[in-house]
C-alpha cells in the first residue's frame, strides 16, 4: 500500500508548465495513476498487478484509467518530459549551436524534476528493460521523441523537420542519450541523471573521439 509520505508527494507534485485548470487537473490525475502503478509494481510485480488494482489505488474508475493510459505498458513508457525538454531547449539563446542548446536545455529541464521523481524514472527504465512487452512498446515512444527533437532542431536551424539531416541529428542525440539512461537506470552510478546524460552529449559534441 502507498505510504502517507509518498501519497502526499503524489498529491503535491508540482506542475512544470503553464496550463489551464482543466489541463492541470488532467496532468495531476495522470501522474497520480502512474505513481500508484509504480508503487504496486514494486510491491507485487508488474504481471501480478491489474488495471483494476491500480485504478482503485488511484481512486479512479477503470474507464478513467484507460482514458489516460491505453495499455498497462503505457504506465511505464509515458511521461511529460518531451514537452518539458522541448520548451527548455527553445528557451536557450539563439546564438548557441544546436547541440549546445540541447545540452543546456536538457540540463535545465532535469533541474525542474524533483529528486523523488527521478527515482521513478530509474524504476521505469528497469521495468522497460526487463519486461519484453514494455520494451517492444518503447520503440513507439522513442520515435515520438525523435519527432519532438527534430522539430526543435528544425526551428533553431531554419530547416525542414522532415529533412534527412535534421532527423539524423535528432537520432544521433537520442542515440547518445539512450545508453546513458539505461546505464544510469539499471546499473546505478554515483553521477546524477543530468550529469550522465550531459556526459553522453558532450561525447557526441566532441565528435565521438575514441
Amino acid at each position: 500500500m502507498s505510504s502517507p509520505q509518498r501519497a502526499d508527494r503524489i498529491a503535491d507534485s508540482p506542475e512544470r508548465a503553464v496550463l489551464s485548470l482543466r489541463e492541470r487537473k488532467k496532468a495531476k490525475t495522470r501522474r497520480a495513476i502512474q505513481e500508484h502503478a509504480l508503487l504496486l509494481f514494486t510491491e507485487q510485480g508488474y504481471e501480478a498487478t491489474t488495471v483494476e488494482q491500480i485504478a482503485e489505488a488511484a481512486e479512479v474508475s477503470p474507464s478513467t484509467f484507460f482514458r489516460y493510459f491505453p495499455t498497462k505498458e503505457d504506465l511505464i513508457i509515458q511521461d511529460d518530459y518531451d514537452p518539458l525538454i522541448a520548451a527548455a531547449i527553445r528557451a536557450q539563446p539563439a546564438e548557441l549551436p544546436p547541440l549546445a542548446a540541447i545540452r543546456q536545455g536538457i540540463r535545465t529541464a532535469f533541474a525542474q524534476v524533483p529528486e523523488p521523481e527521478l527515482e521513478d524514472v530509474g524504476l521505469r527504465i528497469r521495468l522497460m528493460m526487463n519486461i519484453p512487452a514494455v520494451r517492444a512498446r518503447s520503440l513507439d515512444n522513442l520515435l515520438t521523441t525523435v519527432d519532438v527533437m527534430a522539430e526543435v532542431i528544425a526551428e533553431r536551424t531554419g530547416r525542414e523537420r522532415t529533412s534527412p539531416a535534421v532527423r539524423t541529428f535528432a537520432g544521433a542525440v537520442l542515440g547518445s542519450m539512450l545508453p546513458a539512461l539505461y546505464s544510469w537506470g539499471t546499473a546505478g552510478t554515483a553521477r546524477s541523471l543530468p550529469d550522465a546524460v550531459d556526459e553522453a552529449l558532450a561525447f557526441l559534441e566532441g565528435g565521438l573521439p575514441l
